[in-house]
This record gives structure tokens, C-alpha cells and sequence, in this order.
């Protein structure tokens, strides 16, 4: 087959949302809602914005706060309760509007998009309904605690300033200003909520308070020193050859309203730990086992139960520990368990980083290296190819103790922010020689940044819908392209971090629904990790708090890889000799992120197709 590149740019792709979506700016405020007799990219446009008024940082992310939208670059939203209700009444208000138009004449491409916006506003939908929790709409967060050690402005707020909200005019600028100036409501609206739930009897585990709390008065600390947004505003504005007074202004907001507002949350947090308890699970949590219930299924897209998951993950593993055991044979690891195998391999020097910054600027260079070649080798798995713009950056160290060992994503629509691979490098133990180039292939190329540039090309909606197991099962069916590649040919310890990558998001989802679901201990969650797959301490201890604070979340990654696989399977069963590895591919991605029946359907499509 012909390899081609998408022929539409990113520029034209924005430039066709604003032709499409017949709508008018009626102030700052609201969007009017679109004339009833309107194609079905133009409702898909006006539902995308519609949200975007809830959510303008996405906006931004995406790079359509341009033109008549120019306005949400200096909005952060409404955080409050009353700010979820009225979220909420834009969902059901467009989910209507969706459902009662005609499906009859739509192609494969808009049917794609109706089915993927009606389940994703469904999913939110049900999950507002809870009575508290930090809801998703088409995401893969399921937070029942709106602040903690991974989730909450005082975290994500500062990091999208500095890395996502660019300053290159004067209008950036005063923007910038315009959503520091929002930031204390945005706060308390926060607050509102968390007292809110510990009225209902609420609280987060004791061990992620302390986190929480620990990076709260780092934050408030920086922000007595104007380190979290004046400074970044004050480079920012020194690059682009802008004065700097607006800088000065920034420095009042954050060492005075927005300090308040951050050290309001820190009291509260300080009161729920002195009623919190060690319980790590929703089990023992007011209407915990509802919440873990709507968790599951905005995480999997599936209705499938806890119990379920739990032996798919047991059967998982050991399937997996099957295919490591030989491997570890044939490099003289062959008494004790895998896992056990695993942790001595884990402890060889040989496969180390160096210590500190020696070591950290060693791991930067490793990836690079990775990346490089895994971009050659697209060519041979996918007929239509993107190139991404994407940069390696470290986590915040403030933000390092609560988070995972690295995340990655797509950059913005219209290209001006590159997509990022996010590592951790609080220490270089986290990260061996033989498992980070698999971690870099998960991140970046072929998976979540890669993925991204695809979704970007689709209709806004599609953009900012994301699903768990799409998302996390596609960057796992990129690490086996990799594999697939020859990326660990004459290397067969890297195919074991490869293959231990999936062993461990098996156990995820044994760990995950054992903590919410069968009374385990924060204890048991981490020595499972570590006895039965030979997983790295420092790597594990984050891990199975993050669980805590994210049910659900972990369960998606491996049940997501396998209906991918399973799709794979099927299309070469039906199609024999013509099955083509490239077309099914490139089926499964350009079909967009999606819930699995969704894929599953593209899918079927693709087989139709090549059976004419």
C-alpha cells in the first residue's frame, strides 16, 4: 500500500472548525447556541466549544483560543459546586441535542463521532450525578477527592502557566494576568467542595494527606516568593520583548490573594488529617462502592464488575510471567519466582543509571536516542504518518513525590505546543537500562504522543474526549510494536522490561481492585507489585498511592492492550491473506480515541472494507 501523510494541516483544521461552527460571539460570556438546521460537523463544533466554556484551559492547550474564542485564554472556570451543576446542565443539554439528530445519511466518519461524544457525556454525566468527586468529561482522572497529592489546582495550575499558557503578545499577557486574578475563586470553589464531602464523611487516607499537605506548603512557600507564576510571567514577557510591569502585578496576586486562598486549603487539609484514617480503599468510604462502580466503567468503557477485572489481571500475569520465565533462563536467572528474578535483575549493577544529575542527564540521553529510532521504524508499521513535535521534560520536583514515573501527551491543534514525555527523576532508581526505552515507546512514539497527533486531526470534540483504555491500551499496543519492530533484537533483557511492563499493568489490575474493592492494605497493594513481578520499591510506593487517590484509573491500561490485540486477532482470522499489518493499524488509530465498543466497531469497518 501507498504510504502517504495527512494532507490537511493543523492551521487548516482550525481554520475548517471556525468555517464549520455557525456560531456568533455574543460577548464574553456564553456562545448562542447554533440554529437547529446545521450539519453534523457544525453541532459537533458547537457542542466542542460549549464545553470548552466550562473547561478554557483545554482551550488553550489546544490552541483554539483564537478569534471569536480569544476570550477563554483568560479563563480558568468555574470550580465550585455551582460551577459543576452548571457543567452539568451543558452535558444533558447537548446530549439531547446530539441524540435527536438524524442518524440516517451520516457517514462511518460522523457516526464514529456521534457514538464516542453520546458515551463519553453519558460516563460524565452519570459521574456528576455522584455526590462528590472530581469528574472527568472524557478523561481517564476518576477523583473522588477534588484536592490531594496528585489532583487540585494548587498542582496543576502552576504547571499549565508555565508550560502550557504562552505569552507572546500583549493580549497573552494580559490574559495570563486575567486568569491569575481568578485563581483565588478558582481555589475556594476547590475548597467549597472538599468541605463538602468531609461533611458527608469524606476523608483521603491518611498517607496521601501527609503528601498533600507537604506539597501544599511547598506551593504556598513559592508562592511567598513569586515563583510560581510571577517569575514565569516575568521570562515569558522578557522573551517576547514585552514590558514587564504586568510581572509586578502578577507578584501582588500570587504573594497575596492567591497565597490566602492556597493556605485556606492547607487548613482544610490539615483539619481532614486529624480525622483521617490508614484505610486505603473506597470500601471505606460514604457510597464508596457507587463511586468505585462509575470508576470502573470510565476506566474500561466496559461493564465489566471488580471481580472481573481482578481475575482477568491474575490470568494476565501468569500468562506473562510464562513468556519471562525462559527468557530470564537463558541469562542465568533460574532459581525462585519470576517476580523474585526480576528484583535480583532489577538490583544488577549493570543496568542502573548513575546516581544524581550524572545519572538523570544519562537518562535524558537515553531517551533521545530511543526516540530517534523508534521514528525511523514507522514507516514499516502505519501507512499514514504524523510528525510529531514533542520535547522530554522533567516533572516538576515539587511535584515529583506524588507522581508517577512518567506521563506523556499530545501538544496542542495547532502545533505551537509540542507534545511532552513527562519523566520523574526524584531518583534514578526508578528507571533501569533494560525497561526505560519500553517506558519512552509507551510515552512518545508509537503511543500517547504519537496517538495524540492523530486525535488532533479529528473534529474538536474528538480532541478533547479521551478514553483510559484507548489512551493506555493503545500506548501498550505501542510498546509491542516496538517489540514487533526488532526493537530489543540481540537485546533480550529490554524485551523483559518490555514484557515486565505488561506483567505490571496486569497487576494493576489486580492491585487496584483489591485496594477498593477486597479490603486490601496500602501494604499488600505494594508487596504484590513487588513479590510477584519483581517491581522496583521507589516505583511501587507512588504507585499504589496514586491508586488511592484514582480508582479505577490503573484497571484501563492492560484490559484496554488486550481488546486491541483481540481486534488485531480477529481481522487476521477474518481477513487471511488479506489482513495487511499497516491497514489494521492504521484502522484502529485514525479511528480516533474512542470507547472499546467504538474501536471495535471501527474495526469491523476496516474488514468490510477490505472484503468489498
Amino acid at each position: 500500500m501507498t504510504t502517504h501523510s495527512f494532507d490537511t494541516t493543523r492551521r487548516q483544521v482550525l481554520a475548517g472548525l471556525g468555517a464549520t461552527t455557525a456560531l456568533t460571539l455574543g460577548g464574553c460570556a456564553t456562545i448562542p447556541r447554533a440554529p437547529a438546521a446545521m450539519s453534523a460537523e457544525a453541532l459537533l463544533d458547537d457542542i466542542a466549544y460549549n464545553l470548552l466554556e466550562h473547561e478554557p484551559g483545554g482551550a488553550t492547550a489546544l490552541g483554539v483560543d483564537t478569534g471569536r474564542y480569544a476570550y477563554l485564554r483568560g479563563e480558568l472556570g468555574d470550580a465550585s459546586p455551582a460551577g459543576l451543576e452548571a457543567k452539568a446542565a451543558t452535558l444533558r443539554a447537548d446530549l439531547a441535542r446530539l441524540r435527536a439528530f438524524p442518524r440516517e445519511g451520516l457517514d462511518t466518519t460522523n457516526l464514529t463521532n456521534f457514538e464516542v461524544v453520546e458515551s463519553g457525556y453519558e460516563l460524565a454525566l452519570d459521574g456528576l450525578a455522584l455526590p462528590y468527586g472530581d469528574i472527568p468529561v472524557g478523561g481517564w482522572r476518576t477523583a473522588p477527592y477534588t484536592v490531594i497529592q496528585n489532583v487540585g489546582a494548587y498542582l496543576g495550575l502552576p504547571r499549565f502557566m508555565q508550560s502550557t499558557h504562552m505569552v507572546e503578545t500583549a493580549a497573552d499577557a494580559d490574559a495570563y494576568l486575567e486568569r491569575l486574578q481568578q485563581a483565588p475563586a478558582n481555589f475556594d470553589g476547590e475548597l467549597a467542595r472538599i468541605r463538602s464531602a468531609r461533611a458527608m464523611g469524606l476523608v483521603p487516607p491518611d498517607f496521601l494527606l501527609d503528601t498533600a499537605i507537604k506539597q501544599m506548603e511547598q506551593t504556598i512557600a513559592s508562592a511567598g516568593k513569586g515563583e510560581l507564576f510571577a517569575a514565569d510571567l516575568r521570562a515569558k514577557l522578557a522573551a517576547a520583548g514585552l514590558p514587564e510591569t504586568r510581572a509586578d502585578q502578577a507578584l501582588a496576586l500570587e504573594t497575596g490573594p492567591i497565597a490566602a486562598a492556597l493556605s485556606r486549603q492547607l487548613a482544610e487539609l490539615k483539619a481532614e488529617r486529624a480525622v483521617a484514617t490508614g484505610d486505603p480503599g473506597m470500601y471505606a468510604r460514604p457510597g464508596g462502592e457507587e463511586f468505585y462502580a462509575w470508576a470502573l466503567r470510565n476506566s474500561t468503557t466496559t461493564t465489566l464488575t471488580a471481580d472481573e477485572i481482578h481475575r482477568q489481571g491474575l490470568a494476565e500475569l501468569e500468562a506473562l510471567h510464562a513468556r519471562m520465565d525462559p527468557i530470564l533462563r537463558s541469562i542465568g536467572y533460574t532459581e525462585g519466582s519470576v517476580g523474585a528474578r526480576m528484583s535480583a535483575l532489577g538490583d544488577d549493577p549493570r543496568y542502573k543509571f548513575a546516581e544524581g544529575d550524572e545519572g538523570r542527564a544519562e537518562i535524558m540521553d537515553f531517551i533521545q536516542d530511543r526516540v530517534e529510532w523508534i521514528k525511523a521504524q514507522m514507516p514499516r508499521a502505519f501507512n499514514t504518518l504524523v510528525d510529531p513535535n514533542m520535547e522530554v521534560v522533567r516533572i516538576p520536583v515539587a511535584e515529583e513525590a506524588g507522581a508517577p514515573g512518567a506521563y506523556g501527551g499530545a501538544g496542542s491543534k495547532d502545533g505551537k505546543i509540542p507534545g511532552r514525555f513527562w519523566i520523574n527523576l526524584r531518583t534514578t532508581d526508578l528507571h533501569r537500562k533494560y525497561d526505560l526505552a519500553d517506558l519512552t515507546y509507551h510515552e512518545t512514539i508509537p503511543g500517547h504522543v504519537w496517538e495524540g497527533e492523530y486525535s488532533n486531526r479529528l473534529p474538536l470534540i474528538r480532541s478533547i474526549l479521551g478514553f483510559n483504555p484507548f489512551s493506555e491500551g493503545w500506548a501498550l499496543y505501542g510498546e509491542q510494536l516496538a517489540d514487533e519492530l526488532g526493537a530489543y533484537d540481540g537485546f533480550e533483557v529490554g524485551r523483559l522490561g518490555y514484557l515486565q511492563s505488561l506483567a505490571f499493568r496486569a497487576c494493576r489490575m489486580v492491585v487496584d481492585t483489591g485496594l477498593h474493592a477486597k479490603g486490601w492494605t496500602r501494604e499488600q497493594g505494594r508487596q504484590f507489585f513487588i513479590e510477584r513481578n519483581g517491581s522496583k520499591p521507589a516505583e511501587v510506593f507512588g504507585e499504589v498511592d496514586r491508586y488511592c487517590s484514582w480508582p479505577g484509573q490503573a484497571t484501563g491500561y492492560k484490559l484496554g492492550h488486550s481488546r486491541i490485540v483481540a481486534q488485531r486477532e480477529r481481522a487476521q482470522r477474518e481477513l487471511g491473506s488479506a489482513y495487511d499489518f499497516k491497514a489494521f493499524n492504521d484502522a484502529v488509530v485514525l479511528g480516533g480515541n474512542a470507547p472499546m465498543n467504538v474501536m471495535e466497531a471501527n474495526v469491523t469497518r476496516y474488514i468490510e472494507s477490505v472484503r468489498g
